[in-house]
């Protein structure tokens, strides 16, 4: 994998976000909140990177600081040999067109106000003007049959679409322009199980139909093994870990992706009864005032004195695993 050149680098992106105390005085100083606070890593042609963590610990921070919705304080956006943080207004609309998103909330980001043929076509009306209206209406309905929408739905509007088809409605709407990166920020959390095995299969589905790679954020940690080739762990704002799937599973080396992999139910009611649960001590520190050291040392049940002086990389554990604690 190192012999390729990656279409994504990301290096060392923090997202900082001045907030208000509750209760505070008008001239009271805000205070800093550090969502993303220093992640780094590579993706590459065709490879689906698993995002995981637990709420608030700035995934779809990430994901929306990687598009320029929420813009990084500090770092490296590297897409195809070029540092996004650098460009314009005009360089960025050119690369929207590689780079699209799936939204957590399948009919929230829908625009209620237009149909799903006009939803879907907007996309080429922004970026590709020169297309008439037939060959945009041409497109539209081939890409709704690639998802698994009738044609005759082309007039309808979302509220009149289940949540699943809402989403295809979405995932259409990002590959009109057949883009090279799809961030997908929880595509399937608002959905029924049976509707998530759909969306991830048409997904997979589609990635290797047109050669997609994606980042694929999610709370569901069996789902992210099912689809990702990579995984990067993160808590509050930090990288734990990052590793190819199977090397994640099978040997975990941050006691913090140990704890999350314990939590996955098991389908077969007699080991998911006997099974031993790691519960972390404590609650998650606020990103306002985050541990020194490494991050997770508060909650952490091998933390040693060190753990709260050192700063924590990831560094490499084997040729597959890199991981950021100070232990392995």
């Amino acid at each position: 994998m190192s012999e390729r050149q990656p279409i994504l680098s990301v290096r060392d992106v923090k997202v900082h976000f001045q907030v208000k105390s509750n209760n505070a005085w008008p001239w009271t100083p805000k205070k800093t909140l550090k969502a993303v606070d220093g992640v780094s890593f590579d993706l590459y042609a065709g490879e689906t990177l698993g995002v995981v963590g637990e709420s608030g610990c700035g995934k779809s921070t990430l994901a929306r600081a990687i598009l320029n919705l929420h813009p990084a304080k500090s770092g490296e956006i590297v897409w195809m040999g070029k540092d996004l943080r650098q460009g314009t207004d005009k360089d960025w609309l050119a690369v929207r067109k590689d780079i699209q998103m799936i939204f957590q909330d399948p009919l929230a980001s829908l625009n209620p106000r237009m149909n799903i043929g006009q939803i879907i076509g907007e996309p080429l009306r922004v970026h590709r003007p020169e297309l008439s209206g037939a060959e945009v209406d041409k497109r539209v309905r081939a890409m709704m049959a690639k998802v698994g929408l009738r044609e005759q739905m082309i007039n309808r509007y979302p509220h009149e679409f289940s949540g699943g088809q809402c989403q295809r409605i979405g995932i259409a709407r990002a590959l009109i322009l057949e883009p090279k990166l799809i961030i997908c920020d929880e595509p399937v959390s608002a959905l029924d199980v049976s509707i998530q095995a759909q969306i991830i299969n048409l997904l997979k589905e589609l990635q290797r139909e047109m050669g997609l790679a994606l980042i694929f954020i999610a709370h569901d940690l069996a789902v992210v093994k099912h689809i990702s080739d990579r995984i990067l762990v993160m808590y509050l704002g930090r990288e734990m870990e990052l590793a190819e799937k199977h090397a994640l599973y099978d040997a975990p080396s941050h006691p913090y992706t140990r704890a999350l992999l314990s939590a996955i139910p098991i389908p077969d009611p007699k080991l998911e009864k006997n099974k031993q649960i790691q519960i972390l001590q404590g609650d998650l520190p606020s990103p306002i005032n985050p541990p020194s050291g490494c991050v997770f040392r508060t909650r952490c049940p091998l933390a040693q004195e060190r753990c709260s002086k050192e700063e924590i990389v990831l560094h490499a554990v084997s040729d597959k695993s890199q991981s950021s604690c100070l232990l392995v």
